[in-house]
């Protein structure tokens, strides 16, 4: 690709050869029109300017000026630009729930925990989604529970999702009103912040902590 820069060198080039003598310019200075019949000899006999040396260069390079010849020069740097990617952003997290029944789930949710019901897909569903908040959960349909009694019996604090609340005081005693089955009460957590975890219909371990 033509650069500007290298070209202002030709034409400095072409001056200099054009003091030191060098036959070869003659046949370059003749593309001008108005210096098309002189020899060599006459046209280094010529006071030679830069600029017409930028003139040469510009019809050498297709351009009818130097001027022109530095406008196109400026467009096609313009959109051989490379494209810079848009910073890629995590927008949220879905952390997936494996439930025996979609539907069930789904309900559980809503009625015991306030969740609202995004979708759930399938006859009968397979996969679905519930969300309160800025908090989202998919449910996916498994015929065999994931974490068995005896693993969680063995491995302490086996969440399924943990889930940021502002107030969790409150939601603790909202659940609490709703009969939920609490795997733990709300606590003071060693970390500084308050937590409790709720077992859903598959006894997976929901955590909710502020």
């Amino acid at each position: 690709m033509l650069n500007l820069e290298n070209l202002k060198k030709r034409a400095k080039m072409l001056v200099r050869w054009h003091r030191e003598g060098n036959h070869s310019v003659g046949g370059r200075i003749r593309k001008l029109p108005r210096y098309r019949k002189l020899t060599d000899m006459q046209a280094l006999a010529l006071k030679f300017s830069l600029s017409e040396a930028h003139e040469i260069i510009a019809l050498e390079a297709g351009y009818e000026s130097w001027e022109a010849l530095k406008s196109g020069l400026s467009v096609v740097t313009k959109r051989a630009q490379p494209i810079v990617p848009k910073a890629s952003v995590i927008k949220g997290a879905a952390p997936v729930v494996f439930v025996a029944n979609v539907q069930d789930s789904a309900v559980f949710f809503r009625d015991k925990l306030g969740f609202a019901i995004d979708f759930l897909h399938g006859q009968p569903p397979f996969y679905g989604s519930v969300s309160r908040g800025a908090a989202r959960l998919h449910l996916r349909f498994v015929h065999e529970p994931v974490i068995t009694p005896e693993v969680r019996e063995r491995e302490e604090d086996l969440l399924s999702a943990f889930l940021d609340v502002d107030n969790v005081k409150a939601l603790f005693a909202e659940y609490r009103a709703a009969g939920v089955d609490f795997a733990q009460p709300l606590r003071k957590e060693p970390w500084g912040g308050s937590a409790f975890i709720v077992r859903d219909l598959d006894g997976n371990w929901i955590c909710f902590a502020g």
